[in-house]
């Protein structure tokens, strides 16, 4: 019978344990700004939980209050999934997860989670999982971007901003590359993005995201920690090869 464990990522034992994504490069950029974005966001409440299988990684969840996460959602009094990873499948470890945070919810007295999902990219949780454990489809953005909440309370629901057109226009068509720290693989999509507008000679404007009040005014996209915009269009939210990110600058042109 397999052994199933669960450890929760702390300030005290990240160095020990590490995290989850690019752990097979831990002194990369990536990987170092991720640890020190963790170490920063326990203070604010965020849980990293890693799932063992006979004392191999299987999965991770990443959750946070709604206050401090990194998805561009409104709401009170809700927890925000940010990531969702199991690398067994067909043995139930996602919903294992995704219990974790109902009875962390549960027990905070939280109106419930929410999560963000796009079946577009492997950036974001698969929605099939969240439907299967009663999480609702409250509402949809652009770009494929899905909104899901499993409610405790009689409470509003979340919902998405709805100026998304509108920001789009902001940066008076230049090459403008948001960013955070959250998910350590940006920096290899923003590497791509560079390779690509040199080599069509344009100039790029990378704008580092500090805070949440930036981040729900500024993100293109309800996910929030990244996005490339060019000439008033949404050129990604995930990571491009190359050429696919020269492919789409050069529509544009």
């Amino acid at each position: 019978m397999d052994k199933i464990e669960f450890s929760e990522l702390s300030t005290e034992n990240i160095e020990e344990k590490g995290c989850y994504c690019l752990r097979s490069k831990p002194k990369s950029t990536g990987y170092q700004g991720k640890k020190g974005w963790l170490i920063d966001q326990f203070r604010q409440g965020l849980t990293y939980i890693q799932m063992l299988e006979n004392e191999k990684l299987a999965g991770f969840i990443e959750y946070t209050p709604i206050e401090h996460s990194s998805r561009v959602v409104y709401g009170e009094n809700y927890y925000v999934i940010h990531c969702l990873w199991a690398n067994i499948t067909g043995k139930g470890y996602a919903t294992q997860l995704i219990d974790k945070v109902i009875q962390d919810a549960k027990d905070h007295n939280k109106n419930g989670v929410i999560v963000v999902t796009n079946p577009t990219t492997s950036w974001t949780p698969s929605k099939e999982v969240f439907i299967k454990n009663d999480f609702v489809e409250v509402e949809h953005a652009p770009y494929g971007f899905e909104l899901l909440v499993y409610k405790m309370e009689d409470a509003p629901n979340p919902y998405f901003p709805n100026d998304w057109e509108e920001r789009l226009t902001r940066y008076n068509n230049q090459l403008t590359i948001l960013q955070t720290a959250q998910c350590p693989y940006i920096d290899i999509a923003i590497d791509n993005v560079i390779e690509a507008a040199t080599k069509l000679n344009i100039k790029a404007d990378i704008q580092y995201l500090q805070t949440r009040e930036e981040l729900l005014k500024l993100s293109p996209t309800p996910y929030g920690v990244y996005g490339v915009v060019y000439r008033n269009q949404l050129i990604s939210y995930h990571r491009l090869t190359v050429h696919s990110a020269m492919k789409r600058m050069r529509e544009l042109v």
